[in-house]
C-alpha cells in the first residue's frame, strides 16, 4: 500500500530500477483484498493508468501475460458461483482490468484468433456464472460485479472480432443478469448494463428487428405467475429498459426499437396507467 501510495503521488512513473512486473504481482496478489484502499483507490487505478491512460507503459507481452492470470481460477473465476463473502471482491476487481485490456486491444488489436476466443469466452462464462451480485458493501466497500463486467462487455462488442453471433451471446448473458433470481439491482448496475445494448444500437452491430425481438423477450418474466424470481426479473428488466430509453436520446415512437423499449417497459411495469 506505502509503495502504491507513492506511485500514485509520483504520477505512477516508477523509479529507476523498478519494473512494472514486480508490482503487478503483487497487485495480482491482492486484487481482491478487503481494505476497499487499497483495492479500489490504489490497485484499480494504477491498473487504469498503467494500461488505458499511458497505455505505452505495458507492453504487448506484458498485456497478454496479465490477461492470462487475471483469467484464471485465482482471480476471475476466484470460488465462482459463492455468495456472501469476500471473494466476490477477487472476481469483481480482475474482471475490471480485464476491461481496460479488451479496450486497449480494440483500439490497437494485439490478441491473436485463440486469445481472443479465451477472453471472449470468460468474460460470457464470468457473467453467467457470477451469483455474488451484491452492490456496495457497509464493510468493505464496492463489489459491483454486475457493473463491472458490463464495463468489459461493453468492450468486447466493439472488438472487430465480435460478430453477429458473439452481440448475441452478449444479449443472452446480459438477460441471465437481469433474470439472475437472486438480486434486484439497486446501486445503477441497470445503467451500466444499458451501455452495453446502446452501444449495439449506436454502432449498429446488430440489425434492429433482431434487438427489438431480444427486448420483446425480456418481457416475458411478465406473463409469469407471480414470485420472487419472476419479480426479481421483471423489476430488473424494466430499470434496464427506462436507462436504455433515456440513454437513447430523442425516441422517436416510429422506429422499430424504440417501439418495443416502450411497449416492454408498459407490459413490466404494474403501476401503469390502466393497470391499477
Amino acid at each position: 500500500m506505502t509503495d502504491l501510495q507513492r506511485i500514485e503521488k509520483e504520477q505512477y512513473q516508477l523509479r529507476e530500477g523498478e519494473c512494472y512486473q514486480d508490482f503487478l504481482t503483487l497487485m495480482l496478489q491482492f486484487i481482491g483484498d478487503p481494505q476497499p484502499e487499497l483495492r479500489d483507490d490504489l490497485i484499480c487505478t494504477t491498473f487504469y493508468e498503467w494500461i488505458e491512460e499511458d497505455g505505452s507503459r505495458l507492453t504487448e507481452t506484458e498485456l497478454r501475460g496479465l490477461l492470462a492470470v487475471l483469467t484464471d481460477e485465482r482471480h476471475l473465476f476466484y470460488h465462482i458461483g459463492s455468495e456472501g463473502d469476500e471473494s466476490v471482491f477477487t472476481r469483481a476487481f480482475s474482471v475490471l482490468p480485464i476491461g481496460l485490456i479488451v479496450l486497449r486491444h480494440r483500439k490497437k488489436p494485439f490478441l491473436d484468433h485463440a486469445e481472443f476466443q479465451h477472453l471472449k469466452h470468460s468474460l460470457l462464462r464470468y457473467y453467467k456464472e457470477e451469483k455474488d451480485l451484491r452492490g456496495y458493501l457497509p464493510e468493505g466497500g464496492w463489489a459491483h460485479s454486475a457493473a463491472h463486467g458490463a464495463d468489459a462487455l461493453v468492450e468486447l462488442v466493439q472488438c472487430q472480432e465480435s460478430d453477429a453471433a458473439v452481440q448475441l451471446e452478449v444479449l443472452a448473458a446480459v438477460q441471465g443478469m437481469l433474470h439472475n433470481g437472486i438480486q434486484i439491482f439497486s446501486e445503477e448496475e441497470d445503467e451500466r448494463i444499458a451501455r452495453i445494448v446502446d452501444t449495439m444500437i449506436d454502432k449498429s452491430l446488430l440489425p434492429q428487428q433482431e434487438v427489438a425481438d431480444w427486448i420483446s423477450g425480456l418481457t416475458h418474466c411478465a406473463d409469469l405467475p407471480q414470485s420472487r424470481g419472476p419479480r426479481i426479473a421483471r423489476v430488473n428488466s424494466k430499470n434496464f429498459l427506462r436507462s436504455l430509453y433515456f440513454r437513447r436520446g430523442q425516441i422517436s415512437r416510429g422506429n422499430i426499437l424504440d417501439a418495443a423499449i416502450l411497449a416492454g417497459e408498459a407490459k413490466l411495469n404494474r403501476f401503469a396507467i390502466g393497470k391499477d
